[in-house]
């Protein structure tokens, strides 16, 4: 999961630099060729050619679907507002994802987990602080973003018990790619050499931040996996003040260590259910 904030941190600054500069569907291309060939490598290094086949293919094609949506919503989201209100909005994701698991997965909804998603969300609350003005079409939008995701966690939990993390990137690449392909064409230009730097930043990290997910959803309970997805938040809210000069709030202190006080009850008590 530190793998995941990672990466998605990085993902952020590579879409707020091509923000104006090329479309939002190309870009969503170019980060789509470069994940598969990166797949495509690496699943031919293990010589286990069946990672490039599934039996759950109706799932995988769900989940696409909704998750490129979501996609393509979060890249929208990154050029209109301040990075630590997308991230803020977006993790509205682990109270549906948890929702959408006790039903879809039929996982537990204990009460400490319940007490984390709940301290998260206040965190999120006072860094947002929400307001009529704030309720706009870029925020909404962000919100829908979080819904998409959270359906998508949960398809990607329930993929993971069978297939491989592999399988499930090479999956997302090569049903996104001629979607989004036929999309961009409507506005192609050729990105220009720092453009492919960040094209390129966006795709590997786009890649090993789902790669880092389905690996940490093998493992635990995705709401857990979520809960411990806040750590995020903080971490962008210094990139967009060191980088971009967003203004650095004392709400945004208060609310990541309300979320990280959430992070740390839910591992602690993780913890003491594995050593008993």
């Amino acid at each position: 999961m530190f793998g995941t904030v990672l990466s998605f941190c990085l993902l952020a600054i590579g879409a707020r630099e091509l923000t104006g500069e090329l479309s939002t569907f190309q870009v969503l291309f170019f980060r789509g060729l470069i994940g598969l060939a990166i797949v495509t490598v690496l699943i031919m290094a293990t010589k286990d050619f069946t990672l490039f086949t599934t039996n759950r293919l109706k799932l995988h094609a769900a989940r696409n679907s909704i998750h490129l949506i979501g996609q393509y919503g979060w890249f929208v989201g990154i050029a209109l507002l301040p990075l630590a209100q997308v991230f803020a909005l977006e993790f509205t994701v682990p109270l549906w994802t948890a929702l959408i698991a006790a039903v879809s997965l039929g996982e537990r909804l204990t009460g400490k987990k319940a007490l984390s998603i709940v301290l998260g969300l206040i965190g999120v609350l006072i860094i947002v602080k929400p307001s009529t003005d704030a309720v706009d079409m870029a925020s909404l939008i962000v919100l829908g973003v979080a819904v998409c995701y959270a359906v998508s966690h949960v398809a990607t939990k329930s993929l993971a018990s069978t297939e491989h993390p592999l399988t499930i990137l090479y999956m997302m690449c090569v049903m996104q790619l001629p979607v989004v392909f036929l999309f961009s064409l409507d506005n192609w230009q050729w990105p220009t050499s720092v453009e492919w730097m960040w094209l390129t930043l966006i795709g590997i990290t786009a890649l090993s931040a789902h790669f880092c997910l389905a690996k940490a959803m093998a493992t635990t309970e995705v709401t857990l996996v979520m809960i411990i997805d806040f750590l995020r938040l903080p971490a962008i809210g210094v990139v967009g003040v060191l980088l971009y000069n967003e203004a650095f709030e004392l709400s945004l202190i208060v609310g990541a260590l309300i979320m990280l006080l959430g992070n740390v009850w839910a591992l602690s008590s993780k913890g003491k259910s594995v050593s008993s």
